[in-house]
């Protein structure tokens, strides 16, 4: 039987996901998430904004979209783009609750 290079892993207990048009950092070995939970569609991007660093995990959601807190970079939680600079792209990992577990491929 083979092995996935990219299983998915345990992000967090269902429970702790954030409520629909929230945010929460989540930090899975040593490297820090955002889950979004947008409009009950639960999606997991990388914690560290791509414009400079700033925590996606501690933004908001705006339109539809993840808003890193420092210069207020608007992601697509489903894509990584922004509208504010098409050359930056969050990365976005994919995602399941199976189990009464959200799980990523990371």
């Amino acid at each position: 039987m083979e092995t996935s290079v990219s299983e998915f892993i345990r992000i967090c207990s269902q429970s702790e996901v954030p409520a629909a048009g929230n945010v929460k950092e989540i930090t899975v070995a040593g490297r820090a998430l955002c889950v979004a939970n947008v409009g009950g569609a639960v999606c997991v991007l990388d914690g560290t904004c791509p414009h400079e660093g700033g925590p996606l995990g501690e933004g908001i959601i705006e339109d539809g979209r993840v808003v890193c807190p420092w210069h207020g970079y608007a992601f697509d939680p489903r894509t990584g783009a922004t509208e504010n600079d098409p050359e930056l792209k969050a990365q976005v990992f994919e995602s399941r609750i199976e189990g009464g577990e959200l799980k990523a491929k990371l």
